[in-house]
């Protein structure tokens, strides 16, 4: 005969002010979990929604990351001719781009932190999935730029019109662009050449962007490219580069992150176990009843153990409320590939959640078997006796 859940929820409150103290602090350790995960997650979500499947990169040798690659102009010329590049107007669909960095001071960082700064034409813009929140396009051959939408809403002097000093001389914010919560919302766009010229690269740049006829075409185009001695260069998917900048920006986070949840949670365990000891202690009479009544040691343990679950569920509940205002909250991150930083929305959805509750039973369990083994395991006689 099992002991009923009522016995077990009527305890928690009767002792409402213990429980709450053990929640807190097993709340805390869940709400720091649900944060970082909630960042790895947005951060994910950010490069998994950048890159087009059928758009390949090219760079030179080696090279994997856009900032510390050199691919020139000859280099481009034999590049955007090779089969399977699909063309538009006659002329293939194929990007030359130079890829620099520069400082913007932000609200959290008035010192400055470094963005992105891509120099492209206007048929690499044909390549890519985006909508112009503000303005328009930047012009070719002139100092403007557009800027993307987490950058605009960062950093307080990045607003239509205004001017920003980088380069040889002042460049014009003339377009805000939305491109669906990828990495491009970081970024700020100018004309290619313009931009080499301003950071004296007028024949070296960084990489090209081919955007294939087909998946078939994708697939082939890396083979064929590195293969060309002429070329030296290594390719990728646009897709696969993305995803190897996750695994650099992400992991420092989520390992670090977890690292302190880890120590926390050893911390929480403890409390629930204390708070489950002194419990059992004060139960003692109760215990001893309860085998008197017919309750087994089975069903005592059970109950003290569901006891202990229970109250590590409210703390994984509080925990869930605290940290659910941090959604969607606007942050960045460094990327030690492209020394830049990275704007993402923090993501705490259904499934960072139901790990942060599942994180907090695993934490009543740890810290409520032993304290139910020693209350299954009291003698009637000898529990009747304690005070």
């Amino acid at each position: 005969m099992a002991i009923p859940i009522s016995y077990n929820i009527r305890n928690l409150i009767v002792r409402k002010t213990t429980t709450l103290m053990t929640g807190a602090g097993i709340a805390m350790t869940i709400a720091v979990l649900l944060a970082v995960l909630g960042l790895v997650s947005g951060l994910q979500a950010a490069f998994e929604t950048s890159g087009d499947p059928l758009n390949v990169l090219v760079m030179r040798k080696g090279g994997n990351a856009e900032l510390t690659s050199l691919l020139t102009q000859e280099q481009f010329q034999i590049v955007k001719n090779f089969p399977g590049i699909a063309s538009k107007d006659g002329q293939p669909l194929a990007s030359l781009e130079v890829v620099s960095v520069i400082n913007l001071p932000s609200v959290e960082n008035p010192q400055g932190s470094n963005v992105t700064l891509r120099g492209l034409s206007h048929r690499g813009l044909a390549m890519r999935k985006f909508n112009i929140l503000s303005g328009r396009p930047f012009q070719e051959g002139q100092r403007e730029i557009m800027v993307g939408k987490s950058i605009a809403k960062r950093y307080p002097n990045v607003k239509m019109g205004k001017q920003l000093r980088f380069g040889k001389g002042l460049w014009t914010i003339v377009g805000v662009m939305d491109a669906h919560g990828s990495s491009t919302d970081s970024e700020i766009w100018a004309d290619g050449p313009q931009v080499a010229a301003d950071f004296n690269r007028p024949d070296t740049y960084s990489s090209a962007l081919l955007h294939a006829t087909d998946e078939v075409s994708a697939a082939a185009l890396p083979k064929a490219l590195e293969s060309d001695r002429r070329l030296n260069v290594t390719v990728m998917s646009e897709k696969d580069y993305y995803s190897a900048q996750t695994a650099v920006s992400a992991a420092p986070v989520k390992y670090l992150g977890l690292f302190v949840c880890l120590v926390m949670a050893v911390g929480s365990c403890f409390a629930a176990m204390n708070t489950m000891y002194a419990s059992v202690a004060r139960r003692a009479k109760e215990v001893g009843t309860l085998r008197i009544l017919g309750f087994t040691q089975g069903s005592i343990l059970l109950s003290f153990f569901l006891e202990s679950l229970l109250l590590s569920l409210l703390g994984g509940l509080i925990a869930c409320v605290v940290v659910l205002p941090l959604n969607s909250i606007t942050t960045g991150v460094g990327n030690f590939s492209t020394f830049s930083e990275t704007s993402f929305n923090i993501h705490i959805g259904p499934e960072v959640m139901l790990t942060g509750l599942f994180f907090s039973l695993v934490l009543g369990a740890v810290g409520g078997l032993l304290p139910a083994m020693q209350a299954a395991r009291k003698e009637i006689l000898t529990a009747l006796r304690e005070v």
